[in-house]
């Protein structure tokens, strides 16, 4: 049975349940618990004979040997021990719960996930499989899922233009459900990249991939996802830490960290006040390693990955345009990154490729240096894929073809023999253009938030975009307005 048939039979279920007010994700959730108790059954017998750490009476069988209340019960004792447990076994069942309340469904599901020889099945089935639902979860944006989904076509191209090698390591701070590493991995595995020898690939199966996920359900879904995917083992500790990336500089530099931050402006904490009222506090972190104090999460996020790279070491960050232009920390920040780094490229994305929506967002290239004197940037290269572009989630989703030129533009292969497409004379409309780094500097605030092609959706009537992508783009740009105006008021009367 190939992957698509299986995801279909999976996903076919979940409707059957939603009839019972299982979301997608808890639906996924309790997927996740099964499939891996169920590979922990097939490893433990042979040939394998591997002990995952499952006990006995909480094993593969003994949930098919119950029906009804009994299965019932069994199961949630089953959840709660499981996550007990040390290693990668405690990290998939932390907080775990039974979201099924009919037991002749979750038996049902049960027998589903029987059907299938997980472990034998190859990894990249299973993994388009779990992937799948992955990509239909993040589309029920009810859920909220759809924060932690970076689109694919965006991810590859961002692989691209790095080209991760083997024997080296590869982070990401929020990593959401694993995303990166899994396009790292599929760009270090094909074999016309790199013909790997053992070594290469036991280190990119244990030592490469590093990440934090301080959502429990995302960081399970995480480590399921690679796990699947052949990352990692089931009976090991797991690579993904529940710890929040930003309190503490990181305990090791890394080659590459490819990351999309959560967006959402301020970092924030919940508790209850004097009153038994919930309220929010804004955080900040004080890190001596920091160029400035902020409660905006993108600048922070953006200060830690630049401490997290070794001083060869290469990065490639989605962030929101507050990034680019916000002044006070912003501009201490964007100016400390062109001095210390080779800030070399900014790639301007759409609205409507992230399922949040009224996104307006760019992905930074830079590359990290040994310190100087002198500022490592000396120039910065824009691939404008904004204006004049138009993608809708469900009926013009962004392909990785739409990226194509721009990667081809990066020159991933020598980025240092790149050719601007744009020129004042005999090509105004081209998308890709350099800016010198004394040009940059001298702009109000240091600001990277650069445009130079003028939007024709009011001047071209006759190649206007459809009447319902029109619609679409100006709720994305009213969400974007929208989301702008809340940061404003929520800063107000703060000191």
């Amino acid at each position: 049975m190939n992957a698509s048939t299986i995801i279909s039979k999976v996903w076919g279920f979940c409707t059957t349940l939603r009839d019972d007010g299982v979301g997608y994700g808890d639906y996924l959730e309790q997927l996740t618990y099964l499939i891996f108790l169920k590979m922990a059954a097939e490893y433990a017998g042979p040939p394998y004979k591997r002990d995952v750490g499952i006990p006995d009476r909480y094993n593969w069988q003994s949930l098919k040997a119950r029906r009804g209340a009994e299965l019932e019960a069994h199961y949630i004792d089953l959840l709660r021990e499981l996550g007990t447990r040390p290693g990668m076994l405690g990290k998939i069942f932390t907080k775990a719960q039974n979201k099924i309340q009919d037991p002749a469904k979750l038996s049902r599901l049960i027998a589903m996930v029987d059907e299938e020889q997980w472990v034998v099945m190859g990894a990249d089935v299973k993994g388009d499989i779990y992937e799948g639902l992955l990509e239909r979860n993040a589309e029920d944006t009810k859920s909220g899922a759809g924060q932690y989904f970076t689109p694919r076509a965006l991810i590859r191209a961002m692989v691209e233009c790095v080209r991760p090698e083997p024997g080296k390591t590869i982070a990401d701070p929020a990593c959401g459900t694993g995303g990166f590493f899994l396009a790292a991995y599929d760009f270090i595995t094909h074999s016309g990249n790199y013909h790997l020898d053992k070594a290469q690939k036991a280190f990119l199966k244990h030592e490469t991939f590093h990440g934090h996920e301080i959502v429990a359900n995302t960081r399970r879904l995480c480590l399921m996802n690679l796990f699947l995917h052949n990352i990692g083992e089931i009976d090991g500790e797991g690579m993904i830490s529940s710890q929040d990336a930003l309190v503490a500089a990181s305990t090791r530099s890394y080659d590459y960290v490819l990351a999309n931050p959560p967006f959402g402006k301020k970092s924030s904490m919940s508790f209850t006040n004097e009153d038994g009222e919930a309220d929010t506090e804004e955080l900040t972190y004080n890190r001596q390693d920091f160029w400035a104090t902020t409660s905006n999460k993108q600048l922070n996020f953006v200060q830690h990955i630049r401490t997290m790279l070794k001083t060869t070491g290469r990065a490639a960050v989605v962030v929101p345009d507050n990034v680019l232009f916000e002044g006070g920390a912003g501009e201490t920040i964007r100016k400390q990154l062109l001095k210390t780094t080779d800030l070399h490229t900014i790639l301007r994305l759409p609205t409507g490729v992230f399922y949040a929506q009224g996104v307006k967002a760019n992905v930074i290239f830079f590359d990290n240096r040994v310190a100087s004197p002198d500022p490592w940037t000396r120039e910065v290269w824009y691939y404008d894929y904004r204006t004049n572009v138009h993608h809708t989630l469900k009926k013009k989703p962004m392909r990785f073809e739409d990226l194509a030129d721009f990667v081809a533009c990066y020159n991933p292969s020598n980025r240092h023999k790149r050719k601007p497409t744009w020129d004042a004379d005999t090509n105004p409309e081209g998308r890709w253009r350099r800016f010198g780094y004394e040009e940059l500097v001298a702009r109000d605030k240091t600001s990277l938030d650069v445009f130079w092609l003028k939007d024709k959706t009011l001047t071209d009537l006759d190649n206007l975009p459809e009447p319902d992508d029109l619609a679409a783009e100006i709720i994305e740009n009213l969400e974007a307005g929208l989301n702008s105006f809340r940061e404003v008021l929520a800063g107000l009367g703060k000191p």
